[in-house]
């Protein structure tokens, strides 16, 4: 038996000698940090890439009239501008997330699949390379609106079934990913890791890997019976041979709602961490908290035609959907209040990683409030497809997820690296953020109740005034996002060791941080604060 053991230990060692380096420590990679890693990276250049596409679309709408791009080059930057942030940046983002800290909140050595992970990354790359080539063909890059409804997406040329192979391969790397999240969940938690003991960020991401195994294969086959309407004569959207362009709606719709909820629950997830750590308390009511995350997922399956109020649905139909879409705020509203409780009376600092956590309870609450007003069928017959509802969803997407990644980013960095940042340059890009977030997207509430249409490249010289001010605040945001970068590049190549005990002890000898008392279970007992 010993001899076995030593010889195991040799082919070890050897085995260690033979660990891929340079670029195939990357192409080849099956450790989950390096894994993780590369979501990441590839999560930011994303970013920076739809973030230019919204750009050029805030310079073409500072003023009326048609300044720098052509409406047709318009149309194809709505469409990939959120392809990209959605599928590119968001969601690999949080898989990043997922594949770094999972493992190492349950007590697992690595994925359960690490192979599968592998490829599961490798597919992104080419998938938004396709999708970005679009932009060369002949009829330049897809044009049917992020939603690709038709008959408007059949009329895209070349770039069509580009963007079309690309969903498909952006769908099968999400499937896999959630594969391995529900399998390493499920079955490598460390002995006495009940799934009731499970941090929240792992809650929620398991809960979001069974939607994404529900809805991938719905958006799979929506689009791909558009593929053959366009190419192999069938009429599944197509009113002249039988068809219903409507039932397209449901069908996208039906994956499209579940997938906001993937968008927003790893977010719930980061907060749940964050959230107590800087309060000094443990997080209120945990088992409300995981059943609010699994009532908003089983609600979301529920509710997705409220996004077609206006199509002429009966009004039976319109009734259910108007409530179901209010009953799926309760949930919500127990965690926002959880997340409140959770800071009463705790010993609140306020480095980077609180700040972004309280700025997304603060401006997602807002978000959340606006689709309540979009829940009301009468209502949303004057905001459908105005510009309020570019302004709500953005509200939940810009400080809902992606702050909450940037929160989470912040909060695991010195762990990650193993250097602290410098908090003067975190904190001038979390004020320069929050403040340019806001003057972006909440002029564009006032623009869409006075009527302004969302996805036109050219409007009517009443909204000048706002679009002006939402463009400077979308220009500052973007340069913001640079700080966020010079934060990552200075952490990972150097600087401060982080301490064990990166948010508790005095590290590095800097006054951001109180050591803190130990936490109080209850209110009764919390001395009172002088």
């Amino acid at each position: 038996m010993a001899h076995a053991d030593t010889h195991a230990l040799h082919a070890a060692d050897h085995h260690d000698d033979h660990k891929p380096h340079g670029i195939g420590r990357w192409l080849f990679a099956t450790n989950h940090k390096d894994i993780g890693t590369m979501y990441m990276v590839f999560a930011l250049i994303m970013f920076f890439i739809g973030g230019a596409m919204a750009m050029v679309i805030r310079l073409e709408l500072f003023k009326p009239g048609m300044q720098f791009v052509d409406p047709g080059f318009y149309n194809s930057l709505v469409t990939s501008h959120a392809l990209v942030m959605i599928f590119g940046a968001v969601m690999p983002a949080f898989v990043g997330l997922a594949n770094w800290m999972i493992p190492l909140q349950i007590g697992a050595p690595d994925m359960a699949l690490p192979r599968m992970n592998n490829y599961s990354f490798w597919i992104l790359p080419f998938a938004f390379t396709l999708l970005l080539s679009s932009f060369f063909t002949a009829g330049g890059g897809p044009a049917g609106g992020w939603t690709l409804y038709p008959p408007l997406s059949l009329q895209a040329g070349d770039s069509f079934p580009l963007t079309i192979f690309a969903i498909h391969m952006m769908g099968a790397s999400s499937i896999m990913g959630a594969i391995n999240v529900i399998v390493t969940i499920m079955n490598m938690r460390a002995p006495g890791m009940t799934l009731l003991k499970l941090p929240l960020f792992c809650w929620t991401w398991l809960i979001t890997a069974y939607l994404l195994i529900a809805v991938m294969p719905v958006l799979a086959g929506a689009v791909t019976m558009l593929l053959t309407d366009h190419y192999f004569g069938t009429s599944f959207f197509n009113p002249a041979g039988g068809g219903d362009p409507v039932m397209f709606q449901h069908i996208f719709w039906f994956f499209g709602h579940p997938e906001v909820y993937i968008l927003i629950l790893p977010a719930f997830g980061i907060v749940s961490e964050i959230i107590p750590t800087f309060s000094r308390k443990p997080l209120f009511g945990y088992d409300a908290m995981v059943y609010a995350t699994a009532s908003i997922a089983f609600l979301s399956f529920i509710v997705w035609a409220h996004h077609m109020f206006t199509v002429g649905m009966p009004l039976a139909g319109q009734m259910f959907f108007m409530m179901s879409t209010m009953l799926i705020a309760v949930p919500t509203g127990v965690k926002v209040f959880n997340w409140t409780t959770t800071m009463w009376k705790g010993s609140l600092s306020f480095e980077p990683p609180m700040l972004f956590a309280l700025a997304f309870l603060f401006l997602f609450t807002i978000g959340g409030f606006s689709g309540l007003m979009l829940a009301i069928a009468p209502a949303d017959y004057q905001y459908q497809d105005t510009y309020f509802v570019v302004a709500h969803f953005h509200y939940v997407l810009v400080p809902g997820a992606v702050f909450a990644i940037m929160a989470g980013v912040y909060y695991w960095l010195p762990k990650w690296t193993g250097h602290m940042y410098s908090m003067t340059l975190a904190k001038w890009h979390f004020w320069v953020s929050t403040i340019s977030v806001n003057v972006l997207f909440f002029p564009q509430h006032f623009l869409g109740l006075a009527g302004m249409p969302r996805r036109i490249p050219d409007y009517n010289v009443q909204f000048t005034d706002w679009n002006m001010v939402s463009s400077i605040g979308g220009f500052v945001f973007g340069l913001s996002q640079l700080l966020f970068v010079a934060v990552i590049i200075q952490s990972a190549r150097g600087g401060p060791k982080a301490t064990a005990k990166v948010w508790d002890a005095e590290p590095l000898g800097l006054e951001w941080t109180v050591p803190s008392p130990a936490p109080y279970h209850s209110f009764s007992d919390a001395p009172e604060v002088h």
